[in-house]
């Protein structure tokens, strides 16, 4: 797609009207190689580079381990819902500019009456809207290019890099985390899978060979969403049978995060005490992941698909290639088992945080819930500020933490939403950026005090105006 193959005006007449960029006002260091690396050219990484280049802020890099666009970020890859499952009026990687949103681009294409029609948005139609927003921008991304480790050195990072291959040592300021759903730990498969032959076994989050799986009979695992589009994806490409193991008894019906997505509770979520905070993250998690009524529609029309609540593994084992696995008293045989059960947050287990991760303060450090909202999971969650930085354990022990900000699902306990989902861009963007603007800005004091007092060249001298000055006659003197 080329920005010239359809009329994006209300786009073009955008950029005109916000007038050029600003000038770069962040002064070079000596052996600084970027102000802000941001760490993932997906649909959030793409928006900050934006949002900082609006904010006058240069040198800034965006870098994604996948070796080209195509293979870059999940809406072609690891998703595979039908549609978001967001509402379609939420404000994503535009933040405030209309005109660069998903409805001026797919009006453009397909006319206002056809927006209207769709009650989401068609996960292949918000891939191609964000190519078109990164090219439209002119949002320039270095691929092939993998974090392996982010040292602190004095004032700045020195990054470990893998490119193309080959290993490299830049230099970064500020570090932005837009590295997705495993970009604080990593994704869970229960041990009853994760003991199974790899051959046999796959998480949601990688990318499966659906076709193979034609003729076969297929086991999921999960009862969220990712769990119910895996398991169509493979009865639509012809598997014999899904069955779909829940643990919970019935499936959530009402996205529990819903309570809370007015202005007043989102806007001033960091306010609320951590007690709260600690509070509605529990009830989330005990109440589970909703899948969208379409998703569930998607399997249940197989007369082959076959939904077990309330039924936990209780083992697994691998038998002339197949699964034979006990569950609730039954014995099942499968060909393949697919996890959809989530991920784990863990910055230690990150190679490219691990080097400073038990310095991060957590939410165990933070707070002690009482003793029956006790959760190992939640408490794992990094303890992040209002610009969704991390915080040091202990004060005055890493003060580097504070240059590194985490717009990754790690937040979900500090910030309320879903954090690197479109939910989250419209509160967190500008925060960050401006968090980012600031500390660039005092970390530089000097260099800016000498700036706003020196001497400004004079637009014109006293001829421009002095026939115009009034004399008093001499007879009034």
């Amino acid at each position: 797609m080329t920005q010239t193959a359809y009329p994006d005006h209300e786009a073009s007449r955008t950029l005109e009207l916000l007038g050029p960029a600003p000038d770069n006002w962040v002064p070079d260091q000596p052996g600084i190689d970027h102000n802000v690396l941001i760490v993932g050219g997906g649909q959030t990484g793409c928006a900050f580079a934006f949002a900082l280049r609006r904010a006058g802020i240069g040198r800034v890099s965006v870098i994604d381990a996948a070796d080209d666009a195509s293979t870059a970020g999940v809406w072609r890859t690891r998703a595979r819902m039908n549609k978001l499952r967001t509402p379609k009026s939420l404000v994503g990687p535009e933040v405030g500019l209309p005109g660069l949103g998903f409805q001026a681009w797919y009006e453009a294409r397909f006319g206002a009456a056809a927006y209207r029609e769709i009650d989401r948005i068609p996960r292949e139609q918000w891939a191609d809207y964000l190519a078109w927003y990164r090219e439209f921008l002119e949002i320039p991304i270095r691929y092939a290019t993998r974090l392996i480790r982010i040292e602190p050195v004095g004032g700045h990072f020195r990054l470990h890099l893998e490119v193309n291959g080959s290993a490299k040592v830049e230099t970064a300021r500020k570090v932005l985390l837009c590295n997705g759903v495993a970009g604080n730990g990593g994704a869970f498969v229960p041990r009853v899978l994760a003991q199974l032959p790899a051959s046999l076994v796959a998480h949601t989050s990688r990318a499966i060979d659906f076709a193979a799986l034609r003729g076969k009979s297929v086991a999921v695992l999960g009862g969220a969403a990712s769990a119910f589009d895996a398991a169509a994806t493979a009865l639509e490409a012809g598997a014999t049978g899904v069955h779909l193991f829940v643990r919970r008894a019935t499936l959530a019906a009402v996205p529990v995060s819903r309570a809370r997505a007015y202005p007043g509770a989102y806007d001033n979520y960091f306010d609320l005490p951590d007690a709260l905070r600690w509070a509605q993250a529990l009830r989330f998690k005990r109440s589970g992941s909703t899948a969208p009524l379409d998703s569930i529609e998607r399997v249940t029309r197989f007369p082959n698909f076959h939904l077990h609540p309330g039924a936990q593994w209780e083992s697994a084992r691998e038998e002339a290639g197949h699964i034979v696995a006990q569950v609730s008293d039954e014995t099942f045989r499968f060909d393949f088992a697919i996890a959809g059960t989530g991920y784990f947050i863990d910055p230690s287990a990150r190679p490219e945080l691990a080097g400073f991760a038990p310095q991060i303060r957590l939410w165990r450090d933070q707070y002690t819930p009482p003793a029956s909202d006790a959760d190992e999971g939640l408490g794992a969650h990094p303890y992040l500020g209002a610009a969704l930085e991390y915080l040091e354990k202990s004060p005055g022990q890493a003060p580097y933490l504070k240059d590194l900000h985490v717009y990754n699902p790690a937040g979900f306990v500090s910030a309320g939403v879903p954090v690197g989902d479109v939910p989250s861009m419209k509160r967190d963007i500008p925060a960050v950026v401006r968090r980012i603007s600031r500390d660039l800005f005092l970390a530089d004091i000097g260099l800016h005090a000498e700036r706003l007092a020196a001497e400004i060249p004079a637009d014109f001298d006293e001829s421009a105006y002095a026939s115009s000055v009034w004399q008093r006659e001499a007879s009034n003197a």
